[in-house]
């Protein structure tokens, strides 16, 4: 027990190190019990109301975990990200749903040791990341289990990765026959979580940063084949306005950044008309 005290306080100081560094740190303390000392007890499995989600412009993924002796047995449950953002950790016989923007998604698992589970481009243990497309109307099942497989899914390729490994990408036919002996992953203060919920804001604003961070890479890129083909301009040490360097080019990131940001403006006048319009004025 001391030598997990240690471990846990050596973790603390590490995170905060770290966290003043700028890296990313991928943790889940207080959130990551298995069903071990905490079974999920919440009701068995029932579909969500189509009036509560938006069929029209979002999708919706179901998560689920049938129950195994294995995971009935786990200490620290894995935790499950979307977008590079937590939202809970999958206990044994448990199922929970997120409401998700169009587009790609990416889904990851990462088992924690005592909730820590890595810093920037280190972890201790990817179990699963890649990216799962999704349309807009549309449901989608995805079934963890360390023990056993599912059914091939006939609606994915055989060499898809979601037809392999411990996450799969199930048929809903398939799941039926699971997911209805699952319980809700409820949300507590032994075991938070942020599921059962819409994310697409938060899916948008992260497919907006990851445009951004892709556009900041191919512009530099451009920029140094400008200057290999003579169409850059050096700056003039001498010169401290109007005479800087720079490409005697138009650039095409600057023309893809243009784009993006009108998008981005669109859709932030968007999401503020919708905000206003749903506010309740109750005088």
């Amino acid at each position: 027990m001391q030598r997990y005290s240690c471990f846990k306080t050596f973790v603390l100081l590490l995170l905060t190190t770290v966290g003043m560094s700028g890296c990313k740190i991928y943790q889940s303390m207080g959130k990551s019990v298995g069903a071990f000392v905490h079974p999920v007890s919440g009701p068995k499995f029932v579909h969500i109301p189509d009036s509560e989600w938006d069929s029209a412009s979002s999708a919706l993924i179901y998560f689920y975990r049938p129950h195994s002796d294995w995971a009935s047995e786990e200490i620290e449950s894995p935790s499950v990200y979307v977008d590079d953002s937590q939202y809970f950790n999958f206990r044994d016989n448990s199922y929970t749903w997120l409401q998700v923007a169009p587009g790609e998604r990416r889904i990851t698992m990462r088992r924690p040791l005592l909730g820590f589970e890595g810093i920037g481009g280190f972890t201790l243990s990817d179990m699963t990341d890649q990216i799962l497309s999704v349309d807009a109307g549309k449901i989608y099942y995805l079934r963890y289990s360390e023990v056993s497989k599912p059914d091939p899914n006939p609606e994915i390729e055989t060499d898809s990765p979601w037809a392999e490994g411990d996450l799969q990408l199930v048929a809903a036919e398939f799941a039926y026959n699971e997911i209805v002996e699952t319980r809700f992953l409820n949300s507590d203060l032994l075991a938070p979580n942020h599921a059962a919920t819409s994310i697409v804001k938060e899916n948008i604003e992260y497919s907006f940063e990851r445009e951004q961070e892709e556009i900041e890479v191919a512009r530099e890129e451009e920029i140094e084949r400008l200057k290999e083909q003579g169409y850059y301009r050096p700056d003039k040490w001498w010169c401290m306005y109007m005479c800087g360097g720079g490409p005697t080019k138009r650039l095409k990131t600057d023309r893809m950044q243009h784009e993006l940001d009108k998008r981005k403006e669109v859709y932030e006048a968007q999401l503020a008309e919708s905000e206003s319009s749903s506010w309740w004025w109750p005088f």
